[in-house]
């Protein structure tokens, strides 16, 4: 029972996505919306919350070289196809990005801060001559948790009579060790998915290596090793590969890739880091594909206590993910797999989240590089010690005491983040 629980979790939390999320998730609300509207849109407005509006006002969107909320949302109802839900911006051309420019350059988008405790939050409402609509992503990036079409309501989470497309279900009771087992023993030909996401991930990743992208983290890097002047050891390559990735994604390459509880540059950072020292270690490719799953499987227990969306950065989740399943590879010890977890808790857990741009290259090369130092001291027998900060003899524990530490730090300092930002963009 526990195995099929895992694998659901597998199937539900690793999904294709073009484009950041975010972004991404408010051109979904729109092209929604404009479903239920035949004549012409006259006008945007979008509410989101401070989480979203941070991850949405400067990443590229693929393809496109005008980014922006308002921007995003124009693309949406011009162009999005809602059936493709994080792919609903495939195919959109030239065209339609200078339709959805006059559009904003009209004035008729609209964009402010939603109030609420939701992290993950966005509300859409169009409206034509004669009709209006209003969509609400809430959630989770394609939970459509609410529709109104000229007054009526068709979709109302709250409400059971009305049909919505959450697919929400408490997270199934799991501990370490049962991930460990599961990884330990499902079949290969379940895991195809898990085999999928490292072709994807390891596309874009090899695209960012060979194409200028965004701040080139990753392509500088890789191309130091070949100059001499760093090493070509598992640290580096790990690091190069993953931030050419997120270089590439960040910038708005038309490569989709492989999300992990909806986020892009984590599902490339839980598994490239892996796929590299599989590379370096020489390891089967069964070995490399449990390991990976074992990285997946981690980032998705943690952020189902930590949030889709913090003021702390996800990806710091999907290194010591990563970490764990490195060591995996290393040395085959759940012990020394929870030591790796906390020494990369206890390293890189106070790095926040200024919003998705091409800077998150850095912060994954950062986790990347941790995950393996953590990893390497974990399978020598070396942990942070519980007398150490946040840190707890109980891996478990550590981990509540980090999501802790994201929950009840992130109003404040999503609060202040959000004001520099904002305002920043204002003065530009």
């Amino acid at each position: 029972m526990k195995a099929d629980k895992i694998y659901d979790l597998l199937e539900k939390e690793l999904v294709v996505a073009l484009g950041c999320t975010e972004p991404v998730a408010i051109a979904l609300a729109s092209a929604t919306a404009k479903q239920y509207i035949s004549s012409p849109v006259t006008s945007i407005s979008v509410r989101a919350s401070g989480n979203v509006i941070k991850n949405a006002l400067s990443v590229g969107i693929p393809g496109m070289n005008y980014t922006g909320i308002d921007f995003t949302a124009a693309l949406g109802v011009i162009a999005g196809d809602p059936a493709k839900k994080l792919q609903v911006l495939e195919g959109v051309t030239k065209k339609d990005e200078d339709e959805s420019i006059a559009f904003v350059r009209e004035g008729l988008v609209s964009v402010s801060t939603a109030d609420g405790p939701e992290k993950l939050y966005i509300e859409v409402e169009l409206k034509s001559q004669t009709e209006e609509a209003v969509v609400v992503i809430s959630g989770d990036h394609t939970n459509v948790s609410y529709v109104s079409c000229n007054g009526k309501v068709l979709v109302d989470e709250k409400q059971p009579d009305k049909t919505s497309t959450s697919t929400k279900k408490p997270f199934p009771e799991l501990k370490i060790e049962d991930l460990y087992s599961f990884i330990s023993t499902v079949p290969l030909n379940r895991l195809e998915l898990v085999k999928r996401s490292v072709e994807l991930n390891r596309a874009i990743c090899e695209e960012g290596l060979s194409n200028e992208y965004g701040l080139k983290v990753g392509k500088t890097l890789y191309d130091q090793t070949k100059k001499g002047i760093l090493s070509d050891d598992l640290a580096t390559y790990s690091m190069a590969l993953s931030a050419a990735g997120s270089d590439a994604r960040m910038a708005g390459s038309t490569m989709p890739v492989m999300a992990n509880s909806g986020s892009g540059n984590q599902g490339i950072a839980v598994t490239m880091p892996v796929v590299a020292a599989a590379e370096k270690l020489g390891v089967t490719e069964e070995k490399m594909l449990r390991a990976v799953t074992l990285s997946h499987l981690l980032s998705i227990y943690m952020k189902s206590k930590f949030g889709r969306l913090s003021a702390l950065c996800g990806v710091t989740v999907a290194g010591a993910s990563a970490s764990a399943a490195i060591t995996y590879l290393l040395d085959d010890d759940l012990g020394k797999m929870k030591a790796a977890i906390q020494n990369t808790l206890g390293n890189v857990s106070g790095m926040v989240c200024d919003g998705a741009k091409a800077g998150c290259a850095m912060k994954v090369a950062t986790c990347s590089s941790a995950a393996v130092q953590s990893a390497l001291l974990a399978s020598n027998s070396l942990c942070i010690p519980s007398t150490n900060g946040f840190i707890e003899e109980d891996v478990e524990q550590t981990i509540e005491n980090f999501c802790r530490l994201g929950h009840e730090t992130s109003a404040t300092t999503d609060s202040v983040l959000l004001d520099m930002m904002v305002n920043k963009q204002r003065k530009v």
